[in-house]
């Protein structure tokens, strides 16, 4: 169940916010200031939090710091007044994902919401160990296996393994490759440099029959 904190005084727009947001499978937590919206926080669970910057009992960026510092991944998301600038950076400077400046269009309001909900699904995802087969792969804590044994990968060979299973069934492109893996700054890489990757990798996991190439394109990992 996605639950949504709102935290906003103005009861009217409160209301129209939860009215807004409210989905099937999803929750709406409704506060008008910090010490109750606190109290909530406390019972967790919460997937999202939409934060008024000027509260009657005082400044939502406190909780904002709050909040980074106990759940750096929870979204939050400011509201807050078009003349407040200076609020804005500071939030963002602060960990804030997004700001949605008063007044605002609903429409709007629901789609920053909703793209800030699948960006923190899809980095909860990454953070669980991939299962492909006799394959593991725990991308968050740098562990690869095959059939339960372990197998250590370079460096270059774990991000040329995660581009290849994030895209499963898709061929990306030499270039594309190159242009992503080698991200130091060099001006030129050898071509055949990504070549001698691809077989390191494939005979370290066995992998020739997952790892395909398309010859003169690029390489993909087939999608069962």
């Amino acid at each position: 169940m996605i639950q949504i904190l709102i935290i906003e005084d103005d009861k009217e727009l409160n209301h129209g916010l939860c009215k807004a947001l409210k989905e099937e499978n999803r929750r709406m937590l409704s506060c008008q200031n910090l010490k109750t919206a606190r109290e909530q926080l406390l019972c967790g669970n919460v997937s999202l939090v939409l934060l008024d910057i000027n509260l009657p009992d005082g400044n939502g960026l406190d909780l904002l710091c709050e909040i980074k510092n106990t759940a750096p991944t929870l979204p939050v998301i400011l509201l807050t007044a078009n003349d407040t600038d200076m609020d804005i950076v500071d939030g963002l400077e602060q960990g804030a994902d997004d700001y949605i400046t008063k007044p605002f269009s609903l429409s709007v309001l629901r789609a920053r919401v909703n793209t800030q909900l699948r960006k923190a699904s899809a980095a909860s995802d990454a953070g669980s160990p991939l299962q492909l087969g006799r394959y593991t792969f725990d991308f968050s804590r740098l562990q690869f296996c095959i059939d339960g044994q372990a197998v250590e990968l370079s460096k270059t060979e774990q991000k040329l393994l995660r581009i290849l299973v994030e895209n499963r069934g898709r061929v990306i492109s030499r270039t594309d490759l190159v242009d992503r893996i080698w991200t130091d700054g060099a001006e030129y890489v050898d071509e055949n440099a990504l070549s001698v990757t691809v077989k390191r990798l494939r005979d370290k996991l066995d992998a020739q029959d997952c790892i395909k190439t398309t010859y003169g394109i690029g390489y993909s990992w087939v999608k069962v």
